[in-house]
C-alpha cells in the first residue's frame, strides 16, 4: 500500500522559514515523479513544485527562488525548503507522487498525503 506522509509545516512571521518533509512508502520510491501542491484558504490547488525522477525540477513563479525542492531516494522522502515566506504562502501543503510526470504535473497523481499545514504571519 502506498503512503506518503508530510510533515514540518508550522506557524511562522513573514521572512522566517519552513522545511517540509514528505515520507514514502510502499513503492520504489526512486521510480516516481514527485510534486509539491497547496491548497489556500478560498483558492483552488496550486502546483508548487515537481521533481522527476531523475531530479530535473519545475517551480511556479510565485516561489522561484524561494523554495527547492529536492529528494533523497536512499531514505524515501521528498522536501520543500521554503524560504522568505510571506503571508501568501499560507496554505495547506501537499506531496504527490506518480510514475506519470505529466499526471503529477497537471495535477492528477495517484498518490497524495493527508497535508500539513503552513501559516505565515505578517
Amino acid at each position: 500500500e502506498v503512503n506518503l506522509v508530510e510533515s514540518g509545516g508550522g506557524s511562522v512571521q513573514a521572512g522566517g522559514s519552513l522545511r517540509l518533509s514528505c515520507e514514502a512508502s510502499g513503492y520504489r520510491f526512486a521510480d516516481y515523479h514527485m510534486g509539491w501542491f497547496r491548497r489556500a484558504p478560498g483558492k483552488e490547488r496550486e502546483r508548487v513544485a515537481t521533481i522527476e525522477d531523475i531530479g530535473e525540477t519545475t517551480y511556479a513563479t510565485s516561489v522561484e527562488g524561494r523554495f527547492t525542492i529536492s529528494r533523497d531516494n536512499d531514505k524515501n522522502t521528498l522536501y520543500l525548503q521554503m524560504n522568505s515566506l510571506t503571508p501568501e504562502d499560507t496554505a495547506i501543503y501537499y506531496c504527490a507522487a506518480d510514475p506519470s510526470l505529466y499526471r503529477v504535473k497537471r495535477g492528477g497523481a495517484a498518490y497524495w498525503g493527508p497535508g500539513t499545514q503552513v501559516t505565515v504571519s505578517s
